[in-house]
């Protein structure tokens, strides 16, 4: 006998107990698609906190899914530092020019104050509009970029890894004004109304570095900072691969992980299973072209992989849906996720035969 629904809050928080609640939580992780459902373009929508609020709003009660994404893009924070953002018609906002042009300016580096920037005040005020519309309904989830990755924006990727590699007391100094950032930018998104952080780290993802360079910086960096926050939080390594980093990934006090499409979700279940909730690992890039047959496919299998037990969150493998994937394929998602993630998951051992 199937269990009576349940709201989308307790499903996540059922599921972040490794138990099976009614049916395997998703999260369609559309931060553009508002936009859309506005008719703005992408600028217009993340100038007004009530633009992102009312986006997200609407994806959730088009899709169904299981969260609220207070998600803006990935260089509010380089914006909240003074850099430079870079908007596009039909992508992503990206940073521009580094900030950071020589590594002896971390020396008088100091953080931006959470209370007063203007962008993240935009992102604080859109988490307390959803706090009031949801009415506890839907786990809301804010974003920190961990301190170990963000350098990437703040520097560009090669000073950012000859510091790492070189200039350990320069690197050492930007990680600790970056981890003091970081925790008051969470613990801000927690009080306006988050339930949990989405802590980004593609860096310590073992595509970026190797697992032991990741063992003595990003791992003890994530220890250091997840342990300061008033909430919850889940790492997600945008993409990058995690299965060789699992075991310090689940010593590092997060709940949850977002892993890479391009491993073993299976595998992967296998290593997490009682210790850390997977999350994942739909391709957002294929995804832009699947027809729904295709997305119900892929749907089918990751909960075959990962959904008996519990301990699972479907979900795209970057943590951002491409403005490409059109309503179409999202519709088809949201249809095979609730039809096949229905606990308990008895058609899943047939799977694939």
């Amino acid at each position: 006998m199937s269990m009576p629904p349940m709201t989308s809050l307790q499903r996540v928080l059922t599921t972040l107990g490794h138990q099976e609640p009614d049916r395997v939580p998703f999260f369609l992780l559309a931060t553009l698609h508002g936009a859309r459902e506005l008719g703005l373009s992408i600028q217009d929508y993340f100038a007004k906190p009530e633009h992102v609020a009312e986006g997200q709003l609407r994806l959730r009660a088009k899709y169904q899914h299981d969260c609220l994404y207070a998600f803006h893009y990935a260089p509010v924070e380089i914006e909240a530092w003074g850099g430079e953002v870079v908007f596009s018609e039909d992508g992503p906002p990206n940073s521009g020019t580094p900030f950071l042009q020589h590594p002896e300016e971390i020396s008088r580096l100091t953080p931006p104050d959470v209370g007063t920037s203007p962008i993240l005040r935009r992102v604080l005020r859109t988490l307390e509009l959803l706090k009031e519309r949801s009415h506890g309904q839907a786990l809301i989830v804010g974003v920190v970029m961990s301190p170990f990755s963000l350098p990437v924006m703040q520097m560009g990727f090669d000073r950012y890894l000859d510091l790492m590699l070189e200039q350990p007391a320069l690197f050492d100094r930007l990680m600790r004004v970056n981890e003091e950032f970081c925790v008051a930018w969470a613990n801000a998104q927690l009080a306006a109304g988050a339930n949990a952080i989405c802590y980004f780290d593609p860096v310590s993802s073992s595509t970026i570095i190797p697992p032991g360079l990741y063992a003595k910086t990003g791992f003890p960096i994530a220890q250091r900072t997840i342990a300061r926050f008033k909430g919850p939080a889940a790492i997600h390594l945008a993409s990058g691969n995690g299965l060789p980093i699992l075991d310090n990934l689940a010593k590092t006090g997060a709940v949850g992980v977002g892993v890479s499409a391009l491993e073993d979700l299976a595998a992967i279940k296998a290593a997490c299973a009682g210790k850390i909730t997977v999350l994942g690992n739909l391709n957002g890039v294929t995804m832009r072209r699947w027809t729904p047959s295709e997305a119900e496919s892929a749907v089918k299998a990751a909960l075959a992989a990962a959904g008996p037990g519990g301990g699972f969150i479907l979900s795209d493998n970057h943590g951002e849906i491409p403005w490409q994937v059109p309503e179409a394929t999202l519709m088809a998602i949201s249809e095979a996720a609730r039809q096949w993630g229905r606990y308990p998951l008895h058609w899943a051992s047939a799977h694939g035969r």
